[in-house]
């Protein structure tokens, strides 16, 4: 799976820095030159990220009807080229904006930022699928044996020799395909079902721990 972005502008140079930064940044990249062309495929896919150079006739009428619209783009981005007096259109709500010409620098900075928010609320409630063990610890004692079903940002599913109780704070650890570290925190039961099976939810995690769950997260997302 790949995030997806649309480039309005004719500006080749523009365009050029764009699809230099975006392919570095694993961000596909679909150019128009039309803002009537690019509200008909708006109107038809699911597009993450809207680079609109706002020097474009017409393209601060397709912002404006994008705000009515029931479109479901994550982060329209707005290029404001230097005849433009004010930063943004009128009426439209961006956190992202950044000026022509284009400066590399901001611009790595505003769409990585950008990307990571995508790539947030896409992980938010992926699962990835795993069958290793994981190692279940109540205070000091173990919990039989345990293997990991599934792994999110949030938790984790396993099934188990014996029933958690529920609500039980509890710590986990287990070793990520392709990590040399070993991953730990700490969590409580979230829900049991029959057959030895429950869900833990994280309530402790180190900023380390954190980040190497979200790259390898990521990881995983990009390979399917």
């Amino acid at each position: 799976m790949t995030i997806s972005s649309m480039v309005l502008s004719r500006d080749s140079q523009e365009i050029s820095v764009l699809e230099c930064i975006l392919g570095g940044l694993q961000i596909g990249v679909e150019v128009e030159t039309e803002p009537a062309q690019a509200w008909s495929k708006l109107s038809r896919s699911k597009i993450d990220a809207l680079i609109v150079d706002c020097d474009l006739q017409g393209s601060r009428g397709l912002l404006r009807d994008l705000q009515t619209a029931n479109f479901k783009n994550s982060v329209p981005l707005i290029i404001v080229g230097g005849s433009s007096q004010t930063l943004r259109p009128e009426n439209i709500s961006t956190p992202f904006v950044f000026q022509k010409p284009i400066s590399v620098e901001q611009a790595v900075h505003t769409l990585s930022a950008a990307r990571n928010i995508i790539m947030d609320g896409r992980l938010r409630y992926h699962r990835q699928r795993l069958d290793i063990k994981v190692l279940i610890k109540l205070g000091r004692r173990s919990h039989g044996d345990a293997y990991l079903l599934n792994l999110s940002q949030g938790g984790i599913g396993i099934r188990l020799s014996q029933d958690l109780p529920i609500a039980r704070s509890l710590s986990v650890s287990f070793s990520l395909p392709g990590k040399k570290r070993s991953f730990s925190a700490s969590g409580e039961v979230a829900w049991v079902k029959p057959r030895h099976s429950a869900g833990i939810r994280f309530t402790g995690l180190s900023s380390r721990s954190r980040r190497d769950l979200q790259i390898w997260l990521e990881q995983q997302y990009f390979l399917h």
